[in-house]
């Protein structure tokens, strides 16, 4: 069944039409939540204030939340506005965007937040691609989110590829159906009179899911907008992979025992498929444990067959499952822009399967909803 189900929505992968451009009129605060970011905070500063839309209606705020290095002045000398956060007890992303979201309501300047992580640069058509969507009656956005050095080793391109089977892929498909993308984290907009209406209350790590969530609640989807990118910088080496990849999945497991009742609920009782997509995107396993479940049952099937235990067409099911990962991984490669050499990393899947099947065994849990920052390339190992 969770094989047929990603089947589905890559076979929905496709580009949608472009939207019309609209007269720009849209005022905008992006929102960079940055903790110890003195290193690359300037990159990404530079890249947002590069983009193309009348430079008076947007503005850049940097929260410097608990740093203890000098990113807010390096963010300040870049050209953006700095709010800085000291709070010892409430410390993590979620509490500095609820910081930085009620500055921006009470400011009053802004029609839409947008949120760009602090290690990442955006396709110049950000802001427009998202006054297309919000002006067409949007109230939840999400840009398509990639690697930005892809090429750093061969498990920066596999999360390249993850990237695109994840957002690109699936997001395409559900795009199509009218059902929502989720937030991401990175590179999503909000508008403001959505975020007065449900309010930010998500704070564990992973803060983007448990908020898309709410707004589910509240009947408003995430509308994907494929046509605009951010690249975020992803872990290279082997244990700052490790712990950003631990994050997300401790993260997943609380938000399904959290949200899936809810969302279920909700789903059948006012007939919302928005609702019934999101608890369905909850029970789908990693792609790694759903093509390893599905070897090992044709494997057992077949074995079963030959010893004439089983009929040859009990083989079906899981040959069934295998090609729609296939399908499934081809079309996320194919939207990765990786070429032959992201296929040949493919190799690497085998031993990428059990390093994630052994995380649970390895290395501390850092405290719920912690600014736990990811190492990043550039800097000395």
């Amino acid at each position: 069944m969770p094989c047929l189900y990603l089947l589905l929505l890559t076979l929905l992968s496709g580009r949608g039409e472009p939207v019309p451009e609209v007269d720009p009129r849209l005022r905008f605060d992006i929102i960079v939540p940055a903790h110890n970011e003195n290193g690359g905070i300037e990159a990404t500063v530079t890249s947002l204030l590069a983009v193309d839309y009348p430079r008076h209606l947007f503005r850049v705020l940097v929260v410097a939340d608990n740093c203890t290095d000098d990113t807010a002045a390096v963010a300040s000398r870049s050209g953006a506005t700095v709010l800085t956060r000291q709070n010892a007890e409430r410390r993590g992303k979620g509490y500095a965007l609820a910081f930085a979201f009620e500055r921006s309501l009470s400011d009053g300047f802004a029609d839409a937040v947008v949120v760009v992580d602090a290690d990442t640069v955006v396709s110049p058509n950000l802001l427009s691609a998202f006054a297309g969507r919000l002006q067409s009656g949007e109230g939840a956005l999400q840009a398509s989110y990639g690697v930005r050095n892809r090429d750093a080793s061969w498990r920066t391109r596999l999360m390249c590829l993850g990237l695109a089977l994840f957002h690109d892929t699936r997001s395409l498909g559900r795009e199509r159906l009218g059902l929502s993308s989720g937030l991401r984290g990175n590179g999503m907009a909000i508008r403001s009179d959505v975020l007065q209406r449900v309010g930010y209350d998500a704070f564990s790590v992973v803060e983007d899911m448990e908020y898309g969530f709410a707004l589910a609640e509240a009947g408003i989807r995430v509308a994907w907008v494929e046509e605009a990118r951010v690249l975020g910088e992803m872990a290279a080496s082997e244990e700052a992979s490790r712990t950003q990849r631990r994050r997300w999945e401790g993260g997943r497991l609380t938000m399904l025992s959290q949200f899936l009742p809810r969302l279920v609920r909700g789903a059948f009782v006012r007939r919302d498929p928005v609702r019934l997509d999101l608890a369905l995107d909850l029970l789908i396993p990693p792609l790694a444990t759903l093509t390893l479940a599905a070897s090992v049952g044709l494997a057992v099937a077949a074995s079963l067959s030959h010893l004439g235990v089983a009929a040859v067409w009990s083989l079906a099911p899981w040959a069934l499952a295998l090609v729609s990962l296939f399908v499934h991984v081809g079309r996320g490669w194919a939207l990765s822009g990786l070429g032959w050499r992201g296929a040949l990393d493919l190799a690497h899947v085998p031993a990428y399967v059990v390093w994630k099947l052994t995380l649970p065994f390895r290395g501390r849990r850092s405290p719920a909803g912690e600014w736990v920052r990811t190492r990043r390339n550039h800097e000395v190992l």
